[in-house]
């Protein structure tokens, strides 16, 4: 009972004062009402008047800390700049999403009409076939979709959105549920009609959705500006300022950018920095609190992205100041309080030499260039036989032409373009002509084809198994390959080339291969052949609008000559790729000069170099320590990027074109890429032979040529059948590189009791490898693949081959331990640390990873056999000063050129630096030791510098070295 009357004693209450409650708030009403009105009687405005006094903290935002390289140089720093920000304070309402992308698309065209552009660091981008498209792929994809439709793991993802292609993406955000980007248009009774994507252009809704989607983030943070073009130029700042009123949220800041040194070598090792995302939130706050920091990276902070602006982060992220401001209801700073000064970063300085790092970059693409040069021939196709040597396959001017359109460097969609020129539009129609009788063709082999796959002509099988692997591919998706059953007989047939493509397909529709939802625009149900025939026309109409195909087309039209040598070269210079600055297209035209020459002078003058060829070689690397402390002087990876276009805001656009670039210029090859390491890794069994006492210091090994101890197939040494060696001791082995002499090395060390074990010879050598710290990364601070040191076949191991796989700038640090006799060094880019004002915080100094104590009789063997080899190969003839070293050629592919490496280290009696250098498919390990030696002149200033980075390609000049 005293409980009920509790209850409604209680309840008797509440209702009393929620109805006190109410007369107060209509008397609040009504006086505020009169006020309002007699203020509207005497001009004023009420809320001149009646302001809020809202409390806010403003982050002021610190400075990042400085790299330099050894010497001081600066190599990344913070620059003033400004930046052009907008803040959502707009009212909600039928009208806002109008309104705020209104203020977007006349802030877009101020920003355009003046020469700046937005942040384009949106991840989705249009693809050179004009179609929305992902700018990232697998974890980072499903994170995006994760973030576009509001879940905090891709875990919760719905199939439908973790299904979606980008283009459903920007039609979800361009909804009325979204942005509401499109048309509007009034109705009588006030309301507004909305149409999606009405009046505006692919690129214009790409612009207006990265704006949108970036406001989005900050959406939980209520007057938070979000920075939309940063490093604006005076022109933008000027007119925007003019225009403030008119342009609702908008404003300039004053803003710092990560500017660094132009060079593209550089691009690997530091990286770029980049606005957080919700991971790198997470993880580096949780980081914050392990290490008994402060929290205190936002979601508008700029971090460290790729390369030692992200392995050193924390030491290079200043401390954000804090001002207590006081703003309005309009967001009008009224009031300023409190103030917290910002902290600028530490400084770094790195162990790297720029000047070095810089001429390096340039030696291997001059060597690069010269290499390809000298495998160009003026025929129409290069063939391949069973009986072509990797080092004598050649690259015939007709893959160099269609090279430009397979790797981009032409734009195809410019030559459809109304800008452009006589010879684009010359080579497009031609290009028109050929796409429809090829599609005629293609359409009648589809329907009613019986030519079996392997009668078919060459040209007609490439675009067949072009049709199959577009239907399979990811973005179309209409054949699923993961239903295919590989037992079914018709596409056993099919793999062997016996039935045609219209009686594959059939057995794909068939056992429900095909996901007819999408070739069918209704529900309606269709019998097979309908299917077939809606099949037919999709791929039909797919075909006419994917790049990919547009290749082939082209492929076939410079093959046949349906486009010639001339109006290719033209087609760059049309594009805006070169410029004609000596009359090179005049000779062109005349017939002074033919095609091919012209081409030649091109890729001689690195007009267009490697990189944008992309046929082997197209790629290198070269790690240049300090013999005596560990430190990495130079560490290159050709080709690179320009780590301008990712500081700060990446460029969507820009990171998607490096991604589609064939030759990977995202690609660390010093660090990253692993290949055998071929005779370079004759030091490590020689080590192995002399230490564990199969092998005599002077013992000599009578090599026959063909080694016959371990059966079928037969190793061969390298000379054999045109050649042997003979007798050699283990100096004359490592000179003469004799494969024979190691691979009874390899088979002593896997002698158990006379029997052959080919484990006990791996475990072996696999033991002196690790000494030399082939079995770990080499310590250096930014992203590095893991060795693998061979675990199979003792015999072939021993001169480098079986299934060895390490890193330059792992062979680096071996060459290094070998260089200074014994001391593994966990190699390091990092010198030192200091606060802004130089004060030492850190010292960076390479720490020993360990000792290799062997014999110094060991040490001599394989000391002089470096040292006699190098006085043995081309590149050093009559060379100044006296080196040691190692070249190795490595087989990866029988259709595709040797990759070519080179140890070595100088100068010999007192050694100061070591180096590794490997050119990918690079035919011959002379033009690895010519760009060492080349390395070496520029290092101890043995020749001019000029004479030496010339800008041009620097032919081969040596004779090729078989090992």
């Amino acid at each position: 009972m005293l409980q009920e009357f509790r209850d409604k004693i209680i309840s008797f209450l509440k209702s009393r004062l929620f109805v006190l409650g109410v007369i107060l708030f209509i008397l609040f009403c009504i006086l505020t009402h009169r006020l309002f009105v007699l203020q509207i009687i005497k001009g004023e405005s009420y809320l001149d008047n009646f302001t809020l006094k809202i409390e806010r903290e403003k982050t002021i935002k610190s400075t990042r800390g400085t790299i330099f390289d050894r010497n001081g140089r600066v190599l990344a720093e913070d620059k003033l700049a400004y930046s052009v920000t907008i803040e959502d304070n707009y009212d909600s309402g039928s009208r806002k999403n109008m309104e705020l992308n209104d203020t977007i698309r006349r802030l877009i065209g101020i920003l355009e009409q003046h020469g700046d552009r937005l942040n384009s660091d949106f991840n989705i981008i249009l693809d050179s076939d004009n179609r929305y498209a992902f700018a990232l792929s697998g974890r980072r994809q499903l994170r995006f979709l994760a973030d576009i439709y509001g879940h905090i793991s891709t875990d919760d993802l719905l199939e439908k959105e973790r299904s979606a292609t980008a283009k459903d993406v920007i039609d979800y955000l361009c909804s009325s549920k979204k942005f509401g980007i499109g048309s509007y248009r009034e109705a009588e009774d006030g309301s507004l009609d909305f149409i999606p994507e009405e009046g505006y252009s692919k690129e214009d809704i790409l612009k207006l959705i990265t704006v949108r989607y970036n406001l989005n983030l900050n959406s939980f943070q209520k007057y938070i500006a979000t920075t939309v073009a940063t490093n604006v130029n005076e022109g933008t700042v000027a007119e925007i300022m003019e225009n403030k009123d008119n342009l609702q949220g908008v404003d300039i800041a004053e803003d710092t950018i990560r500017s660094y040194i132009d060079d593209p070598s550089f691009s690997h090792i530091l990286g770029y920095t980049g606005r957080i995302s919700e991971e790198e939130l997470t993880e580096l706050n949780q980081e914050g609190e392990t290490a008994s920091e402060i929290s205190q990276y936002e979601l508008n902070d700029v971090v460290g992205k790729a390369g030692i602006e992200q392995v050193m982060e924390r030491r290079l992220q200043g401390r954000k100041g804090r001002q207590t401001i006081f703003v309005d209801n309009l967001g009008r700073v009224t009031e300023t309080g409190d103030r917290t000064d910002p902290i600028a970063g530490n400084n770094l300085y790195l162990t790297i030499d720029s000047d070095l790092q810089k001429a390096i970059y340039q030696i291997l693409e001059q060597k690069i260039a010269g290499v390809v040069i000298s495998k160009i021939r003026d025929i129409k196709r290069s063939t391949l036989s069973n009986e072509t040597k990797s080092s004598d396959i050649i690259i015939s001017i007709d893959d160099v032409y269609f090279a430009l359109f397979d790797n981009n460097f032409i734009n195809m969609r410019h030559l459809a373009s109304d800008q452009a020129g006589v010879h684009e539009k010359q080579v497009y129609q031609a290009y028109l002509t050929r796409l429809e009788t090829v599609l005629d063709r293609l359409g009648d082999t589809i329907l009613n084809g019986q030519v079996p796959y392997k009668d078919e002509s060459r040209e007609m099988q490439t675009y067949e198994t072009y049709i199959v692997t577009m239907l399979q591919s990811d973005e179309v998706n209409v054949f699923d390959r993961t239903k295919v059953d590989p037992a079914n007989e018709v596409y056993i047939n099919w793999k062997a080339g016996e039935v045609s493509l219209q009686d594959y397909l059939r057995e794909a529709i068939s056992e429900g291969w095909i996901d007819t939802s999408r070739i069918q625009s209704n529900d309606d149900y269709l019998d097979s052949d309908e299917i077939f025939s809606a099949l037919r026309d999709y791929s039909l109409s797919a075909l006419r609008e994917d790049s990919g195909f547009a290749k082939k087309i082209y492929q076939y039209l410079i093959q046949d000559e349906g486009i010639t040598g001339v109006q290719i070269c033209h087609i760059p210079y049309e594009q805006g790729k070169l410029v004609d600055s000596g009359n090179a297209l005049g000779d062109l035209d005349s017939g002074n000069k033919s095609a091919y020459r012209f081409m030649l002078d091109r890729i001689r003058n690195l007009d267009i170099t490697p990189a944008d060829l992309a046929l082997d070689p197209c790629t290198g690397s070269c790690v240049v320590t300090d013999v005596n402390t560990g430190e990495v002087l130079a560490c290159v990876s050709y080709p690179s990027y320009d780590n301008h276009r990712f500081a700060n805001n990446v460029d969507a656009e820009y990171y998607a074109s490096l991604r589609n670039n064939k030759a990977l210029p995202l690609f660390n090859y010093a660090t990253q890429q692993k290949t055998a390491p071929g005779s370079t890794f004759k030091p490590v069994s020689s080590t192995a032979g002399l230490e564990e006492h199969v092998l005599g210091q002077w013992e000599e090994i009578d090599c026959v040529g063909h080694f016959d101890k371990i059966g079928n197939p037969e190793p061969k040494c390298w000379v054999y059948p045109h050649s042997t060696h003979g007798n050699l001791n283990i100096i004359g082995a490592i000179q003469n590189s004799c494969n024979f002499f190691f691979y009874e090395v390899g088979f002593r060390l896997s002698l158990d009791n006379g029997r052959y074990d080919s484990d006990k010879g791996v475990s072996r050598l696999s033991t002196y490898a690790d000494l030399y710290g082939l079995s770990e990364k080499s310590g250096i601070e930014i992203t590095e693949s893991e060795p693998e040191v061979s675990s199979q076949d003792a015999v072939r191991s021993a001169i480098g081959q079986a299934n060895h796989n390490y890193t330059t700038v792992g062979l680096a640090r071996y060459c290094t331990t070998v260089a200074n006799q014994g001391v593994c060094y966990k190699l390091s880019l990092l010198d030192k640390c200091t606060d802004s004002n130089g004060n030492l915080l850190e010292d960076f100094t390479p720490e020993v990873r360990n000792n290799v104590q062997i014999a110094s009789t060991s040490w001599y063997s394989i000391h002089e056999g470096m040292r006699q080899a190098v006085e043995h190969y081309g590149a050093f003839e009559d060379f100044p000063i006296t080196a040691g070293g190692k070249t190795g050629t490595a087989q990866e592919s029988e259709s595709r050129p040797n990759h070519a490496l080179f140890i070595g280290y100088a100068p010999f009696n007192k050694p100061e630096i070591s180096i590794a250098t490997r050119i990918a498919y690079g035919y011959t390990s002379s033009n690895a030791a010519e760009v060492s030696r080349d390395v070496f002149k520029y290092y101890f200033k043995l020749e001019d510098k000029d004479d030496i980075l010339t800008g041009t390609a620097t032919l081969p000049d040596s004779a090729a070295i078989g090992d």
